[in-house]
């Protein structure tokens, strides 16, 4: 029955292909070196929030985030401050924090607007310390690579080893970083395999020769473009093979480094360091040629790629690329990228189908339904998670239940009982969310539904009579 279903499916969803068009997913980047510094008090700024277009992915590249040993024992304990500000932030807007790596003071974090989380999978993420020749990782590379709808991309956060002259260890520290880190994947094992490669960071290049008069010059009168040929990145660019694979978008905006903390000031100390654009965000697409499909014994490898490119195309496209001058809380201002992802998604169908049946309460048990839609390996381990609407990450739930637990076959798939003394007796709004223990990752959520509070609590005074008093109570 399940094969029947899942071929179905999987035969509407290839006719449907053909005649598809190109589908478009807005994805912003941030990376900042926030020098150990405490977060601000608000990142709306930072993250536009206030632009009536919203994008669909945020990926957030931070540097030198404050890795005393007691704080950073804590951080792996709980949340750290500046990942539960973008959670807090992202959350109330529908975004959840699908995975986050951490590296001493590197941190990279990766958002979705709830729709696309069914469709993010293969998640993997792994980091290269650089530092102490290896051997500490206030210096390196933190990645996370992934599948969304189909394709394959990497997100890499680097901070690259510091000063004027170290241009060529700079460049010998990206390849080492690009050819060390793996992943347990047959057709990406690297990052240059993936389809599209975000690279960012604190990269450190310098800009060369020219005094600080003529800089200063060049930066009261906007005209950066004097100072582009002697950007150290722009240089090695024209003769490093690894850098020539990547594309940057024009650096029409002030150098970010290095600021007095507390102004827009550059370094009035007396090393008075020269400005530089160290924080830069470049991107790749791996051209046609060498995109890697699912090749089957005996077919024409070369034929099959190029097949596959041309009917599940991705391609990239930078929107803006600025500074945020307006952040001073360190010495370098946060630099971010906006990119247009437009492409034909490989599958569109989540592998499970969850929802609420019936009416909720807090009085009685409540009923789960699960269906696959498509044939993947379930495990025993996987579990479906009651989650308030507007939950800020994976490990945000409620309650859950395993699905293998007391679950009883019906004619369309699967039910779960979840006990009324599992489910918040105050009520709201919720979505459930099929967890897949192979896939590390949500593959299902539910519409959202709502849960009448307990009666008794009512009755007690404990809670409102309605949803709109429940709200209300909630916030104040």
């Amino acid at each position: 029955m399940e094969e029947d279903l899942s071929g179905a499916l999987n035969s509407i969803s290839l006719g449907q292909k053909d005649s598809e068009i190109m589908d478009s997913f807005g994805l912003y980047v941030v990376t900042w070196n926030v020098a150990t510094a405490e977060p601000p008090d608000d990142v709306h700024s930072l993250l536009q929030l206030s632009s009536p277009k919203k994008p669909d992915l945020y990926v957030i590249g931070l540097q030198e985030v404050r890795a005393a040993p007691l704080k950073f024992v804590s951080d792996l304990a709980f949340d750290d401050s500046w990942s539960h500000l973008f959670m807090s932030t992202l959350a109330p807007l529908g975004y959840v924090k699908v995975t986050s790596i951490r590296m001493q003071g590197l941190l990279l974090l990766f958002f979705s607007k709830l729709d696309h989380v069914p469709f993010i999978r293969d998640i993997q993420t792994t980091f290269t310390r650089t530092g102490l020749y290896g051997y500490w990782g206030n210096k390196g590379g933190v990645s996370i690579r992934l599948s969304f709808y189909g394709h394959m991309l990497c997100f890499l956060n680097c901070h690259l080893t510091a000063h004027m002259n170290n241009a060529s260890h700079r460049v010998y520290e990206s390849e080492h970083i690009l050819d060390a880190q793996t992943f347990d994947a047959k057709n990406t094992p690297r990052i240059l395999d993936h389809k599209a490669v975000f690279w960012f960071g604190d990269l450190n290049f310098r800009i060369e020769d020219h005094g600080m008069n003529f800089i200063r010059n060049c930066l009261t009168s906007q005209r950066f473009d004097l100072l582009w040929p002697k950007d150290q990145l722009t240089m090695m660019k024209k003769k490093e093979t690894v850098l020539q694979k990547f594309e940057e978008g024009p650096l029409n905006f002030q150098p970010t480094y290095k600021f007095d903390l507390n102004s827009d000031n550059y370094d009035t100390s007396g090393k008075k360091r020269k400005p530089a654009w160290c924080d830069r965000i470049l991107w790749r697409v791996l051209s046609k040629s060498l995109q890697k499909g699912v090749v089957e014994d005996g077919e024409d490898k070369e034929e099959q790629k190029k097949e596959q490119e041309e009917e599940f195309p991705l391609r990239v496209a930078q929107e803006s690329y600025t500074s945020k001058m307006d952040y001073n809380i360190s010495d370098h201002k946060p630099v971010v990228g906006n990119f247009c992802l437009e492409l034909r998604k490989i599958y569109d169908t989540p592998l499970v189908q969850v929802c609420a049946e019936g009416d909720w309460s807090a009085d009685f048990d409540a009923l789960i339904t699960y269906t696959p839609l498509q044939s993947f390996s379930s495990s025993a381990w996987d579990w479906i998670g009651l989650f308030e609407v507007g939950f800020k990450s994976i490990s945000d739930y409620v309650t859950y239940t395993w699905v293998k637990d007391d679950q009883v076959a019906f004619i369309d798939g699967f039910q779960i009982y979840v006990s009324k003394d599992d489910i918040p007796v105050r009520g709201g709004e919720f979505v459930l969310c099929y967890y897949s223990s192979n896939f590390q990752c949500i593959v299902g959520v539910s519409q959202p539904f709502k849960v009448q509070g307990s009666r008794a609590a009512i009755e007690e005074g404990c809670l409102p009579e309605n949803i709109d008093g429940l709200n209300q109570a909630v916030a104040s």
